[in-house]
């Protein structure tokens, strides 16, 4: 399935940080009988988490290469249609049949993955649209209508294909105007967040370039003309012939051993200092320019070169670097604004969800605690860009330059449509 209709993570920011919790844990005694979870005065149904647990299975069997017939929801306890479904499944010839006890852990396993993802995208999209909600953002229906016209017709170009899509996913057209819903919602949160952060004053950006000057400036380079022989004799002969008058191309193409200048005629252009080998580079930015020196020892052999042009040291000033310092300096307070606020939401809606028992995610209040380490990679503010689906995946980064572009997630795969 094209890319803007593919489920994609809400908040990826909370993949980076939260960790699906590897037993069931304790349930809460404040979720209704009929729910899974309950986040502040809404709850999350048994329904809602079947019709859901469904369409995340199918979309699974379908990634393996299995068609929507083939799909076998994990069934607890007892898992019997799971089990019998792989007891049929064809074995290598020498390999033994696994036993029903084998594959009913296997089936558990399959069951518990499918349900905790499930469950993150249910919790997310409450926590997301109480946030939206609590900030008085709202998505239209015109806005969501033209979204979801324009994702349906660049992935769908036949209608036939978007219909065969509906049959085999698990979804229906409600289920994926909800999601563009909480895509519009997520991106226009994203926006408040981060507009305080789009200003930038010139004293900012004039610190910064003095602090970073180094950053700034353009190293001397120089242009050369190189022969490079294996023994002595050969780069004095190259030399000899240099001299004497004869084209350097020639002469590299002769002598030379370094494929690399021998295939431009024996140039070497834009060498800065510390690029070669420590005896030549002494040697290269002592010449002086246009003077043929050699043989030059170095571990690779001998050098007989010449320079043939420098382009001296320069410093970027103020001014030419002054709408890249902006850029980055925006980056930059956008990307904190999304981790501060990142941080004290998920710290303010855990509080508020509790789950039901055999439902229990980091995400749930109840959630027993785990040793596992939740810091975000790289200590950078992941993505609040993107639609809640029952799926895991990698989690985004904020880019580290652009000047505030909305950052997307990471598409997560999903059923492919036949065409």
């Amino acid at each position: 399935m094209p890319k803007n209709l593919r489920p994609l993570t809400l908040l990826a920011a909370l993949a980076a940080t939260i960790l699906v919790i590897a037993g069931c844990g304790g349930g809460s005694d404040d979720v209704p009988s009929d729910s899974v979870a309950k986040i502040g005065d809404s709850k999350i149904t048994k329904t809602q988490f079947t019709h859901w647990f469904n369409a995340a299975a199918k979309q699974q069997a379908q990634s393996t290469g299995q068609t929507p017939a083939d799909a076998v929801v994990p069934d607890p306890p007892s898992y019997t249609k799971c089990i019998a479904a792989k007891s049929k499944a064809p074995v290598p010839k020498g390999v033994p049949k696994p036993d029903p006890k084998a594959l009913k852990s296997q089936c558990a396993q399959e069951y518990k993955g499918l349900r905790d993802q499930t469950l993150q995208f249910l919790i997310s999209s409450q926590w997301l649209t109480q946030e939206a909600a609590k900030r008085k953002i709202t998505a239209t229906d015109k806005e969501v209508q033209t979204t979801f016209q324009q994702q349906k017709k660049q992935s769908f170009p036949k209608d036939a294909d978007y219909k065969k899509f509906l049959q085999t996913s698990g979804q229906s057209e409600t289920d994926l105007l909800y999601r563009v819903k909480l895509s519009v919602l997520t991106n226009k949160l994203q926006q408040s967040i981060v507009k305080k952060k789009a200003t930038v004053s010139d004293k900012e950006i004039s610190d910064y370039y003095n602090k970073n000057k180094q950053r700034f400036a353009q190293p001397e380079t120089r242009d050369l003309e190189v022969v490079l022989a294996t023994k002595k004799p050969k780069a004095q002969a190259a030399l000899k012939a240099v001299k004497s008058g004869q084209k350097w191309a020639a002469v590299a193409k002769k002598f030379s051993t370094d494929d690399a200048s021998k295939s431009q005629g024996g140039k070497l252009p834009g060498v800065t200092k510390g690029q070669q080998e420590k005896t030549f580079d002494a040697a290269i930015f002592s010449a002086q320019k246009g003077k043929v020196l050699g043989p030059i020892k170095t571990q690779f052999g001998f050098y007989v070169f010449r320079v043939t042009k420098i382009t001296p040291a320069k410093q970027q000033t103020l001014e030419q670097v002054k709408t890249t310092i902006k850029n980055l300096l925006q980056s930059q307070g956008q990307q904190k604004a999304l981790n501060d606020f990142v941080k004290d939401f998920q710290k303010r809606y855990k509080k508020m969800t509790n789950c039901a028992k055999g439902y229990v995610v980091e995400q749930c209040k109840n959630a027993p605690k785990t040793k596992t380490s939740t810091t975000p990679v790289s200590g950078a503010a992941p993505q609040t860009g993107g639609t809640p689906q029952p799926q895991t995946g990698t989690p985004q980064q904020v880019p580290p330059s652009g000047g505030g572009a909305a950052p997307q997630p990471t598409p997560q795969p999903s059923p492919q449509p036949t065409p």
